[in-house]
């Protein structure tokens, strides 16, 4: 767009001398008249002039630029201006030559360039509009698999025996359920054996995020289907691990979950657990202390799930007396690092129970939860956290 008939043909020389016939010229010398032309879209580059009839200045390029924005423009100036260069190429310009000090050759290869840069530009726009709606929906999926797990959380807990209140219940339950990612990995289960016993059921998988979700959504269905097995400890395991293991092993990656698998037997007043290289749960003693680990009674235990077609998982034992309360959990909660890397640890979990015994159990955990985020000083945790209480009242004591 060139006002100045003989710079307007020295111009055109100029792209017929250095482009041959690759190059058609056409030639306009009002703004109004150039953003009509490029209007119809079809045009390769545009050259423009800043001084018009009807505009002056930087506002020439920006309003062309605005009315045809996917064309490339070089602003052909006679102004030597830095500052008006460089505001032509940050509003979206791509070359700034001067008049006079251009040649033909230097001028149709920034008129290559400049379409070859739109081009790309257009074609990085279009790609990341693409991640754009991809990112989008995965947000989405991940939205809706946050949903679903958190619907498979128990909502209401088993009584026992069936039908009495949920005060009346000789075992009572709480929990506390923080995944790091939109989706976690920790997952637990509480439910029904006999009208006297429940299987308390808390695990970890590997990692967190969807392939953590996707294991333990794998996990969740062997529980179902091997709920023959729920009354012993031992052997429940025994059968997740291998059925895991027979399905894992089929996957390029290697993955294993930490579990503990507690069945709360009222009627017998012990506790039968198994694990397979989960934390120790705690034992609160009638409920304001002391505070014991479960390994104390019964050390043994077997490896994490998933890594061995065969291994041992040994029943251990444990009294269960009125008052008791019962602490499982995932180590997110106590391996969380402070800003020197230093962990919370095991024994500060331990303190910080003893230290609330006696509490209610949902003020203790949210009490717990926010001494280690007051310990790391940081309101989320790196990992994910899984808190699981049980409460026994066992009748006539």
């Amino acid at each position: 767009m060139e006002d100045n008939p003989s710079d307007a043909r020295l111009i055109e020389v100029m792209v017929t001398t250095a482009g041959g016939d690759v190059f058609d010229v056409e030639q306009v010398e009002r703004l109004s008249q150039a953003m009509e032309r490029a209007g119809r879209d079809d045009l390769g580059v545009i050259l423009l002039d800043l001084s018009l009839p009807d505009s002056q200045g930087i506002e020439t390029f920006q309003k062309l630029h605005a009315s045809s924005p996917r064309t490339p423009i070089i602003v052909l100036s006679g102004l030597n201006d830095t500052r008006i260069a460089v505001q032509a190429v940050h509003d979206g310009a791509q070359d700034y030559l001067i008049k006079g000090e251009v040649e033909s050759q230097l001028l149709v290869r920034a008129m290559r360039y400049a379409i070859e840069r739109k081009r790309m530009m257009e074609q990085l726009a279009r790609y990341a509009e693409e991640l754009r709606l991809k990112n989008a929906q995965l947000e989405a999926d991940f939205a809706m698999a946050r949903h679903i797990q958190q619907v498979f959380l128990p909502s209401r807990y088993p009584v026992f025996p069936k039908g009495v209140l949920p005060e009346q219940s000789l075992l009572k339950f709480h929990h506390r359920y923080l995944p790091a990612a939109a989706v976690g990995g920790d997952f637990f289960d509480v439910f029904p054996i006999t009208d006297t016993t429940a299987g308390v059921f808390i695990c970890d998988v590997m990692g967190h995020g969807m392939r953590a979700a996707l294991i333990a959504a794998i996990m969740r269905g062997l529980l179902e289907e091997l709920m023959p097995f729920a009354s012993d400890p031992g052997k429940f395991l025994g059968e997740i691990n291998r059925s895991l293991h027979a399905i894992l092993r089929r996957t390029d990656e290697t993955f294993l979950a930490t579990a503990f698998y507690l069945v709360a037997d009222c009627e017998g007043e012990e506790v039968r657990f198994a694990s397979a290289g989960h934390p120790s749960p705690f034992r609160v003693r009638g409920n304001r202390g002391p505070v014991e680990l479960l390994k104390e009674h019964d050390a043994r235990h077997g490896p994490a799930l998933g890594l061995f077609g065969k291994s041992a998982y040994p029943t251990c034992r444990c009294p269960m007396e009125d008052k008791d309360l019962f602490l499982l959990f995932t180590d997110g909660l106590y391996e969380a690092n402070n800003s020197g890397e230093e962990e919370f640890g095991m024994q500060r979990l331990v303190e910080a129970v003893k230290t609330r015994a006696g509490a209610p159990v949902q003020d203790m955990f949210d009490q717990v939860l926010d001494e280690v985020r007051l310990f790391t000083g940081a309101k989320d945790f790196e990992d994910d956290v899984c808190l699981v209480g049980m409460e026994v009242s066992l009748p006539g004591k």
